[in-house]
Formats: structure tokens, sequence, C-alpha cells
């Protein structure tokens, strides 16, 4: 007998024996224990998650002699033997994309009234729907529209948004997720035990990876990792079949880029080069890792289903800065992209590494990572700012400052005060006019009129009592400011060095760097400064 692959050997025969896509199942085993079936239905995914599986499972349990319209049809009866071989006579199947012309559908619709030659109902199951014609669809609709009691259609597509609206609406719509990467290799752990082939867990993994969301595909790379190992599955002969680098190498480069060690960077790609790597598959998994990383340094933990080892995840994200991760993954999905234009895979992508250590942050090298303290961000981040509380927060020592009344420095002093909320916002938007006696005057900045009550006045004259150790009062008169006021100098100031560093950042030779090399434009009116109040020429 001849060898019979696995993705057709192991192809579900029953809804029970099917994975990954239960929220469908579910729905189809409800429909026919309720004898609620539809006349058309639609099975929508990616490929090699199960649409034409289940829709043949579906015309099983629709044409079951046995058990009859069941969710469990017997696979033993004449019908379920011929659909699972695929000649079943009213099971006419159908692939859209070479049968687009419209003489083909009407063909195919001409015995639609016709009853089923053996079975219960004649099932259509047409694949790859959305590649039929627009005047097929227009012979499609008019048979969804008035469709004969022994008539079922089963649609199943990749594309679901080139289907007609006038189709969508005449269906039930399922839509297939793709199968994770847990869940194919703990799929292809169990058929390797069930047909006695040893398999190393790591292996597995590495080609539920690469299947990207498919069972199909992943059963067709066993099959090749069967014959390419010579019948034991083994993680370096596999990731040499597939041109893959070994997670050491990438997990070793993500700590090398945190540690900002380029030459280290140049010997691992040496190192790796010798395995004749498939280069494109390396940035794609520096970016998968770098996906991960900055979903754990939000949430702190990764995705149930995900087959990496969150250990070194978790090590990775306290090692790495979150901006320098964003950065990363960035670079590594556009050398991805470009890497057909490098002289040669390996100085692509070589260069791509090398340029994430060229264009990371200011600073961020001597930052401390997400699990270990703070982390220095760009100048142009925005600050959260943090609401000042109504009362007064604290009081100085009594008598430990003195002032000179002629012409204090109203804004040190309104520093000083440890006012709080709009008290502050009062005193703020005042400036100093004199002092009569034991009388304070201020001059209030009319646009700040709507801040002045008597408590708040009141509250600052205490304030200023406490300061110097005396009972003072406040009159504030309104449109009288005179001088700067506090918030009027904080505002200027601030306006002054964000204009400062929009400068410099444009004249930065990184910025510069990549505004050339990706066709990059600096955001200036979405420069923010980090500490607006902080005075000039001091540290950020």
């Amino acid at each position: 007998m001849s060898y019979l692959v696995l993705a057709r050997k192991w192809r579900p025969k029953d809804f029970s024996d099917t994975v990954g896509q239960e929220h469908v199942l579910q729905a189809l085993i409800n429909a026919l224990e309720s004898g609620r079936l539809h006349h058309a239905y639609l099975f929508s995914g990616t490929r090699g998650v199960g649409k034409t599986t289940i829709a043949r499972i579906l015309a099983k349990a629709l044409n079951c002699e046995k058990n009859g319209v069941s969710a469990k049809p017997c696979g033993e009866c004449s019908a379920c033997v011929e659909i699972d071989e695929g000649r079943f006579v009213d099971l006419i199947e159908v692939d859209a994309a070479s049968k687009t012309k419209v003489d083909d559908t009407r063909d195919l619709l001409d015995n639609v009234q016709y009853a089923p030659a053996r079975g219960r109902y004649k099932v259509y199951l047409i694949d790859e729907v959305h590649m039929l014609s627009k005047s097929s669809f227009n012979a499609l609709l008019k048979t969804l529209e008035e469709p004969p009691p022994h008539v079922k259609f089963l649609l199943a597509t990749t594309d679901p948004q080139k289907l007609p609206a006038t189709v969508l609406s005449r269906c039930l719509q399922f839509n297939l997720k793709r199968m994770t990467p847990r869940l194919i290799s703990d799929r292809l752990g169990y058929i390797c035990k069930a047909e006695g082939i040893e398999a190393e867990p790591p292996a597995l993994a590495t080609l539920a990876r690469a299947a990207d969301g498919s069972m199909r595909d992943a059963l067709s790379l066993l099959d090749q990792a069967i014959a390419y190992c010579g019948g034991k599955v083994e993680e370096t002969s596999v990731a040499r079949m597939l041109g893959t680098i070994d997670r050491d190498h990438v997990a070793r480069l993500l700590r090398l880029l945190a540690d900002n060690d380029a030459k280290a960077i140049v010997d691992t790609i040496h190192d790796i080069d010798e395995q004749f790597p498939n280069y494109s598959r390396l940035l794609e998994d520096l970016a998968r890792d770098l996906q991960r990383i900055a979903v754990f340094q939000v949430v702190g933990a990764l995705d149930s289903e995900d087959d990496l080892d969150e250990r070194e995840i978790e090590e990775l994200a306290a090692a790495l800065i979150p901006a320098d991760v964003q950065l990363f993954y960035q670079v590594a999905v556009m050398g991805r992209r470009d890497l057909h234009l490098a002289p040669d895979p390996r100085s692509g992508a070589e260069m791509t590494l090398l340029r994430m250590l060229a264009f990371r942050p200011a600073g961020a090298a001597d930052a401390t990572g997400a699990g270990g303290g703070s982390v220095a961000a760009p100048k142009s981040a925005t600050a959260a700012r943090v609401p000042e509380r109504e009362a007064v927060e604290a009081q100085p020592a009594e008598g430990a400052v003195s002032a000179n009344w002629e012409d204090p420095d109203w804004s040190d002093l309104v520093a000083g005060l440890g006012l709080g909320g709009t008290v502050r916002m009062l005193a703020s938007n005042c400036a100093f006019q004199r002092r009569e006696g034991n009388t304070v005057y201020l001059g209030l900045d009319p646009r700040s009129e709507s801040l002045l009550t008597r408590q708040r006045k009141s509250a600052l004259a205490d304030a200023l009592s406490k300061r110097f150790g005396e009972t003072l009062h406040v009159e504030i008169e309104i449109g009288a400011a005179g001088n700067e006021t506090p918030h009027q100098e904080e505002t200027r100031l601030a306006d002054e060095r964000l204009e400062a560093e929009r400068r410099k950042l444009e004249a930065d030779p990184n910025v510069q760097a990549m505004k050339s090399m990706f066709g990059a434009e600096l955001k200036t009116d979405t420069i923010e400064l980090i500490n607006p109040t902080q005075t000039p020429g001091t540290p950020e």
C-alpha cells in the first residue's frame, strides 16, 4: 500500500477529533442536535485551520445512514466512508479558484432542483468562494435566496472581505482561528507518539512556530522532518532543515543589544553564519521575541498559549528598556522587509542589528530596565502631571527665611510656601507690588480672576504668616499685576527651553540619519518637556 501523508492520514473524521476550533464546533453540534439547520454556512480563516475538514464532517453529519442527522456520524456507513474517500455522489466539491466563469457556476447549479441521488441532502462545498466572478456570484445568489429544502451550501474562504454583502447576509458565518504554537506542538506530539516516532519537544515547538498557525502546514513539515532526520525528529536537525536560528542565539543577540555590545553582536553573527541560516527568519524571530517582551513589560505575563520560555522573556524584559524594545522591533521589521536590497542576507541582518544600537535613545544604555528601577526617557517624551492638593502641604520652620520686602523674588517665595491646588494657582498668577505695614499687596492677572475667593486669599495670608513668623494680611488687586507673575515666568522659561530642545533635536545627527534612511519626519509640535518647571541649565 502506498504511503499516506500525515496531513491526510490524521485529518479529523468527526467533531470530537477536531482541535482548536471549539467555538465553531459547539455551534454546529448544537444546531445538529436541535434540528435548527441553516441552508448556507460560510467558514472563513487562514490556510490549514480546518475549513474544508469541518465542512466534510458536517456533510457526514447531515447524511449519516446509521445515526441520521446527528453531531456524531458513525463513520462506518457507506455515506460516511464515501465522504471520507471523496466519492460521495451528493457531496459536490468545487474549487472556485478554477471555476470562476459564470457558465461553470450555472452548470453547477442547474442540478440543484433535483433531489439527491443517495443521501439525505445534496451538499455543495465551494472552496475559495471569494474567487468567483461577479456574474458567478449573481448566479449563486439566486439559489441562496430560494434554496430547495434538500440542498445545503458549505462555503469556505481565506478572504471573506471579497464576498458581496448580499451573499454574506444569506449565510451563517464562522470565523476559524489560527492555531496557537502550543496547540500545534501538542498535536504533533500526540501524532508522533501514535506513529511510534521519537521526537524532541523543542523540535516540535520549532515546527509549530514555522507552521504559522496552520495545522496542515505543521503536518507537512513533520513529514519532511521525519524524512530529513531519518525517523528521529531532533531540534538541531529540524533547525538545519528549516534554516532557523537556535533560540539560544536569538536570546544571546537580545542580551547583547541590551549591553550595547556591537563587537559581540558581529561575532555572534559570524557563529550563526556557519549554520547556513535563513536571515529573514532570524529577524522574524527577533521581532517575535521583542513583541513578547513588550507585552511582558506591560502586563507582566505571557499568553498562556505561547510556547516561549516565560523565565527567559522575563529576564530579557528586565534587561531591556521599553523604549529600546519598541525601537528594536521597528528596525527588525523594516530590516526584514528590506533584506533583499542588501548586498547579501548576512550583511543585511548584521546592519539591521547595528542600526538598532546606532539609533537607540541618548542615555538609554546607562538606564535601568523595566525590572530594575527608573528608565531614561527621550527628552521629547510627555510627562504625566500629578494634580496638586487643595490644602497647604507643609510648613517650613518659622522665621527661617528673611525676605527683601522692597523687591522680593516672588516666584521663589511662592515655591517655598508649600501651597497646593488652587491656592498655589492663585499665588502663581499674582505679582508682588509692595508691603505696607503688615499688609502685602499683590496684583492678579485678569485672566485668572475666577481664582480669587476670600478663602483662598486667607489661606495665602496664613501661609505667609507662618513662613515669616508674623501676622500678615494680603490684599489682591485685579489687573494691577505690573511685574511678571510666577506663572508667566514659568511659561516663558518653558517655551524658551522647549524651543531650544526642538532646535537641538532637529540638529541631532541621529535624527538626521533617521530622516535620510527611513524618510522620517520629526513632529516638532508633539515634543513636550519632561519637567516644564525645571530651572534652565539644571540636568534633566
